[in-house]
């Protein structure tokens, strides 16, 4: 037979577990739904700029300074003629395109095209420094998504030595 306190340390025991298995299923319950709500990128994320015309009610406007939408158009062509023709550019290639569609060559950043056991990389990362902006740009699959980022305090677009 057990004593008074020992069952009441077992009782104690078994509401514990009960609490943890029930801040357990609402931990995975509110994950799932924080996943379910997440938009997944499935195209160009490049966003146009927004105009409000005479007409329309007060709605949040975005300017593009235009160097920067140029360099987004230049990028986003020139990756896409790339990859038309080759799904998988080196980085030499990469860089050469870049800097033949008008972007200096200095403010040209591109990622490795071979990891360092010589096999091809997943995606190729280009960017494209323009004022205080990043046209980024990657190649994965054959295809291409083109997003402005602001430049790193390094004065950069890619952390490390990707040049």
């Amino acid at each position: 037979m057990i004593s008074r306190r020992t069952a009441q340390a077992y009782g104690r025991a078994a509401d514990a577990s009960k609490v943890r298995v029930a801040g357990l299923s609402l931990m995975i319950a509110a994950a799932l739904t924080i996943t379910a709500c997440t938009a997944t990128p499935t195209s160009s994320t490049v966003q146009p700029a927004v105009t409000a015309s005479p007409s329309a009610s007060p709605v949040a406007t975005a300017t593009i300074d235009p160097a920067v939408a140029a360099t987004t158009s230049a990028v986003e062509s020139t990756l896409k003629t790339l990859v038309a023709s080759n799904p998988k550019p080196d980085r030499e290639t990469l860089r050469a395109a870049l800097v033949a569609a008008g972007i200096p060559n200095a403010n040209v950043e591109v990622s490795v095209s071979r990891t360092p056991t010589g096999l091809d990389v997943d995606a190729m990362e280009a960017a494209a420094l323009t004022g205080e902006s990043c046209i980024m740009g990657q190649i994965r699959d054959g295809g291409v998504v083109v997003t402005v980022l602001p430049v790193l305090a390094t004065g950069k677009c890619f952390v490390g030595d990707a040049r």
